[in-house]
């Protein structure tokens, strides 16, 4: 069974920082694409950053040069460092792991966690 579990959430004053976790099991984790979505309130869920199995690294430009996406293999986890939050990073962000097998994609999320952002 494959299960992708959200830590880290808050609440922070604009100009802090979290450090969001996805914790992965029952996929082979070194192998997948993983991302960061978030949904703002009353916004669609936007793309906010990716880390692929070479540890290449891509990012939405409304958070480029704040936040830090990384991996560890041997963990089977991966992160997300948030720093500057501003009310604008304010949402429900959810981990996904994506992998392309000849047989199909396998796509996973988790259930989301909270980033709340104001003074």
């Amino acid at each position: 069974q494959v299960q992708l579990v959200e830590s880290g959430g808050g609440l922070v004053q604009p100009g802090g920082s979290l450090r969001l976790s996805c914790a992965t099991s029952g996929i082979t984790f070194q192998y997948y694409t993983l991302n960061w979505y978030r949904r703002a309130p009353e916004k669609q869920r936007e793309f906010v950053a990716r880390i692929n199995s070479a540890e290449h690294t891509e990012y939405a430009d409304s958070v480029k040069g704040r936040f830090t996406i990384s991996r560890d293999n041997g963990k089977n986890t991966f992160y997300l460092q948030m720093g500057g939050l501003t009310p604008e990073d304010t949402g429900a962000y959810y981990c996904n792991a994506w992998h392309e097998l000849s047989a199909g994609v396998h796509n996973y999320w988790g259930q989301g966690t909270q980033v709340a952002v104001h003074s």
